[in-house]
């Protein structure tokens, strides 16, 4: 395969991977893109009596989701939400998202996404940037007392506060209320009580909302970028950047059938990632999305083991730490057909473990908040390549630019900016014309990723443009580093940055977290790695830490470190 700078009508199927797929697939048919919450009505109309959520021991049908996201949405248009307006989810994973994710979609509005574990200061940067009106949140303190000072401070002027108890099973219901009652916001008696709206009141009606024309180029979500480098952008991304990514894994997994998949929801539904490919995909499939508000290592394997789900999106910290829980092997994780690794590089070592402790496939993927998120990913029935990030998705284009020039293309082989195009690419930032200006070039994005593609077409991430060392004028990739220190048998887990160095100007420093009970040995990982880096990317240090620092959805995160 060639690196194109041709329109994107080159389609998919020049790609030789594709062989894997069914003969006579029509590509063309089935990449149609369409209103994201068509999936739900689709699949409700279907598959009815079919589980849609399972959430701490209570499942919801598809007919009992869509019907309540009917009822949701006809309380949002009772309360003014019109065509474009923006309606934020303050959200753990719970059905509560989903329903109120394709209401909110139902009637025009745009969803935004908030993390939960965000601070008020945070919050409020974003309720202003992305003028959200209305937020919907769970009647929790921990959620509401954000919530709450949001709207004292004026830059909130409604919420809706949905119930959390009566999300679970009846008992549980009951001793949730008996038991952890402080946990529980006495919303009612706030000061801001007027501002809020009572969820039992919003879906009080028959369900019958009054339909909006739309388009699948109208916008659909605001999705904030991290802010690693910089002030948190609104990535806009519309009907069809969301719905053709989705159709985009369906056809990257032909094997998968529908109505018959299970999906762990571990990763939060707020972030872009697992709101594709758990909720939105998992909804496209009819497929049992197993929601976990909060994970924890030992409850999550204990719930593979009993539902047997088929399909586990994931980080690459999650399944390290899975191959490196002492009694997995008392776990049965046969149920899995395949793993999806994302958001961050999945060390090679990690993945032949998984593999070869689960007996399940674990393909590494890449994207980001501007391409919906998906734009590649190793295809499962056809050849994975370690270390690859796999493929192009089908009708996305991937092109390695020059570091020096982004207007010259870099031959095959040849290290580069990873840049896409394809119809997963977002609109633009929200309100901001010159950062749209800048991470584009022609009609593809750049990324700020530094990569390679072979001759097959399989690309492979160096590392960040923004982390690159410069050692005495060479590049030092962290990336290359951190993955020589995973093979040593003691490590679990590795960050390297690079930290001022008088006489190389910069150099890398590894921190490094040990298996549980292994020896911190500095000088054994030195040893190890000599004869697997060039002198000029040893660390010029290792330090050992007890915890290494992790973003919202789990990964490693250098962030904290470089600010230390």
């Amino acid at each position: 395969m060639q690196q194109l700078n041709e329109p994107i009508e080159t389609s998919a199927h020049e790609y030789p991977w594709l062989k894997s797929y069914p003969e006579g697939t029509n590509w063309d048919a089935e990449i149609n893109p369409c209103l994201v919450h068509e999936f739900l009505e689709k699949s409700a109309k279907k598959y009815p009596r079919n589980n849609c959520t399972y959430f701490l021991g209570k499942t919801l049908t598809y007919k009992q989701i869509h019907k309540e996201t009917n009822r949701v949405a006809k309380g949002l248009q009772e309360l003014g939400v019109k065509k474009g307006d923006k309606v934020g989810l303050f959200l753990p994973n719970t059905p509560t998202y989903i329903i109120f994710y394709n209401a909110i979609l139902k009637i025009g509005g745009v969803v935004v996404n908030f993390n939960p574990l965000y601070s008020v200061e945070e919050l409020e940067f974003q309720v202003k940037d992305s003028q959200t009106d209305l937020m919907i949140t769970l009647d929790l303190q921990i959620l509401f007392e954000k919530v709450e000072a949001l709207a004292a401070s004026g830059t909130l002027k409604k919420a809706v506060i949905c119930p959390f108890a009566k999300l679970l099973p009846a008992v549980k219901s009951f001793l949730f209320k008996a038991i952890k009652k402080k946990e529980l916001a006495n919303w009612q008696s706030s000061a801001v009580a007027d501002k809020c709206i009572d969820y039992k009141t919003l879906r009080k009606n028959n369900g019958k909302y009054q339909p909006v024309e739309s388009n699948v180029e109208d916008l659909a979500l605001l999705q904030y970028t991290g802010g690693t480098t910089g002030t948190p952008k609104g990535a806009m991304l519309s009907h069809a950047n969301l719905s053709y990514n989705i159709l985009q894994k369906k056809m990257w997994a032909p094997g998968l059938v529908e109505g018959e998949e299970k999906i762990m929801g571990i990763l939060p539904l707020f972030h872009v990632f697992a709101m594709t490919t758990v909720m939105n995909y998992g909804l496209a499939a009819a497929a049992e999305i197993i929601l976990i508000p909060k994970f924890e290592l030992k409850s999550g394997l204990k719930l593979i083991h009993k539902l047997r789900p088929t399909l586990m999106p994931g980080v690459p910290t999650l399944y390290t730490a899975m191959i490196n829980f002492p009694k997995l092997s008392k776990f049965d994780l046969s149920g899995l057909k395949f793993c999806i690794s994302g958001g961050a590089p999945l060390p090679v070592d990690v993945k032949r473990k998984f593999e070869l402790l689960s007996g399940c496939k674990l393909v590494e993927g890449y994207g980001l908040s501007e391409t919906s998120p998906v734009a590649t990913c190793n295809v499962i029935g056809a050849e994975v390549r370690e270390g690859s990030i796999g493929v192009p998705f089908p009708n996305t284009i991937v092109s390695i630019r020059s570091l020096e020039d982004p207007e010259q293309e870099m031959p095959l082989g040849e290290r580069g900016e990873i840049c896409i195009k394809g119809p997963q690419v977002m609109k633009g930032y929200w309100n901001k014309k010159e950062e749209t200006e800048n991470v584009f070039l022609g009609d593809y994005l750049r990324t700020g990723d530094v990569g390679y593609m072979d001759n097959d077409g399989y690309i492979y991430i160096v590392d960040r443009l923004k982390d690159l060392i410069l050692c005495s004028g060479y590049n030092v990739y962290p990336r290359q580093v951190e993955e020589a220190i995973y093979t040593f048998p003691d490590v679990e887990e590795v960050i390297v940055i690079g930290i001022p160095d008088e006489y190389r100007g910069e150099a890398p420093k590894a921190y490094v977290k040990m298996k549980e009970g292994s020896e911190q040995k500095s000088e054994a990982i030195m040893e190890h790695i000599k004869t697997k880096l060039s002198k000029i990317e040893w660390p010029a240090e290792i330090e050992f830490r007890d915890e290494l620092p992790k973003t919202m959805i789990g990964k490693l995160s250098k962030k904290e470190l470089r600010e230390e």
